[in-house]
């Protein structure tokens, strides 16, 4: 038998998806490179393994992957929702987690087993093998705060139908009725039974991790962090972003930088809304017409519309190859050549918001886009989809002040082409634009500042490191 590891080593399950598993990955990474522990990442074979495997596969030494055995969820109707599909599978490879833990226990003293919000039925099995256990929040405060104060919306007598109706949470912006989902106020939907039942996980673990910094999020970071009473403590130890780049470009990237290189510096407004996202066909024609209208430059990763859910391409990333663009509006690509560039499905967003001709970014506000964004200093236009995403364009338009928003922009209605252009000519030449431009470069120099050797995430995390050294060396 090997001779047991004396260094400290970390577990970490992130729920499928590529969105959960960068932000791990990277905490991960900074484990091992910049406080010397081992870690081992627990994935699910999931339709974004190709994805999965490219960002693993570039993880220093001391990070070790195990994927867990295929689960089928046929029967589960095509219409379940995201949150059901996602707990099901967790739930049901549990067995395979188990095996999988008593075979590291062998070899590794494990400190901490950390997992993000949708791991929460894995919690009792760490219990059991006596594993300290741990949250990782890869959203932010705003949303934490959101979901810890659940149980308390669930009894009192808020009013989920009133149109006016504003939601305070300590030290957050006023939230408006219209920028949460719908689910999550239901109480009877299966999302906010989904989201009751896992908020009381975050009182049964030794600590909550959030990949946010104190600068961006003063308010709810301090509230949290004096809670008390018992509660696990809360770290800050973000931002966690992809800042690596790859040498070698695949044919996809190539093009995209290239053709940025041509551009001039900040010229160019990129649009993407994540792995998952996808606009309705109404919407994407009126998205075309908008950023024609605008007459500014534009990078547009583009998906095929999809009228039913917009988070529906999370569990199909599979695309067709024949004519990908065809349900563009009519000799649309060819009148903007020269002007923007259209990509089908996929884009290196990483090093797209890091090059120098990219002056603004349209999103879906998914978190770790948004801390991409942030790092990049690169200001934004908000477009959220589904989940958290419109809580957080609030905290970024009201909040943080680094955004803009179309001025019609609801829930239930379709964002004509009209107010698309009018956005992002104020966005990338407009006086709105110039002021969130400044808001975000201050934001990115705190960003880079927290994590920096003095930061407050940075401090954060060597905290908990430091509790685990000590417990491995006991």
């Amino acid at each position: 038998m090997a001779e047991a590891n004396p260094k400290a080593h970390v577990v970490l399950l992130p729920s499928p998806g590529i969105g959960h598993l960068t932000p791990l990955a990277q905490l991960a990474k900074r484990l091992v490179l910049n406080h010397k522990l081992s870690a081992t990442i627990i994935t699910f074979s999931d339709l974004s393994s190709g994805i999965q495997q490219s960002l693993l596969s570039s993880l220093p030494n001391g990070v070790t992957s195990v994927s867990l055995p295929a689960i089928p969820l046929d029967d589960l109707s095509i219409n379940t929702h995201i949150v059901t599909r996602l707990s099901v599978m967790i739930s049901r490879s549990v067995p395979f987690l188990r095996e999988t833990l008593l075979t590291l226990q062998k070899t590794r003293h494990i400190v901490a087993y950390i997992i993000d919000h949708f791991g929460g039925e894995t919690l009792s099995l760490a219990s059991e093998l006596s594993i300290p256990r741990y949250i990782f929040c890869t959203t932010n405060f705003f949303y934490l705060s959101f979901l810890l104060n659940l149980p308390s919306l669930y009894h009192d007598k808020h009013d989920d139908h009133n149109p006016n109706q504003f939601l305070f949470l300590p030290g957050c912006t006023p939230l408006h009725r219209k920028d949460y989902s719908r689910s999550a106020i239901d109480k009877n939907s299966e999302v906010f039974q989904w989201m009751l039942r896992h908020s009381k996980h975050h009182d049964q673990v030794d600590g909550i991790m959030v990949n946010s910094f104190e600068a961006m999020e003063g308010g709810p970071a301090r509230f949290l962090k004096e809670r008390g009473n018992g509660k696990p403590p809360v770290f800050s130890i973000g931002p966690l972003t992809c800042n690596s780049r790859s040498d070698k470009r695949q044919a996809e990237s190539g093009v995209c930088l290239r053709w940025l290189d041509q551009q001039p510096g900040r010229s160019v407004l990129f649009i993407a809304f994540g792995s998952g996202g996808t606009l309705s066909f109404k919407q994407t024609k009126e998205m075309a017409l908008g950023l024609e209208m605008s007459g500014q430059r534009f990078l547009w990763v583009v998906r095929k519309p999809v009228d039913v859910d917009a988070s529906s391409a999370y569990f199909n990333q599979c695309h067709g190859k024949h004519n990908p663009l065809g349900f563009l509006p009519e000799g649309f690509v060819e009148r903007m050549k020269g002007k923007g560039m259209v990509v089908p499905s996929w884009a290196p967003q990483e090093e797209i918001l890091a090059h120098g001709a990219i002056g603004g970014f349209l999103s879906h506000c998914g978190w770790n886009s948004t801390l991409e964004s942030i790092v990049n200093g690169v200001p934004m236009i908000t477009w959220p989809l589904y989940s958290e995403q419109p809580m957080n364009a609030v905290m970024l338009v009201e909040g943080a002040k680094v955004a803009l928003r179309p001025t019609v922009m609801n829930n239930d209605e379709v964002v004509g082409k009209e107010a698309i252009a009018d956005v992002v000519k104020d966005l990338m030449e407009g006086e709105g634009g110039k002021d969130v431009r400044k808001r975000m470069h201050e934001l990115k120099d705190a960003a880079m500042k927290a994590v920096g050797a003095d930061g407050s995430s940075n401090k954060a995390l060597a905290q908990m490191v430091n509790k685990w050294k000590t417990m491995a060396s006991n």
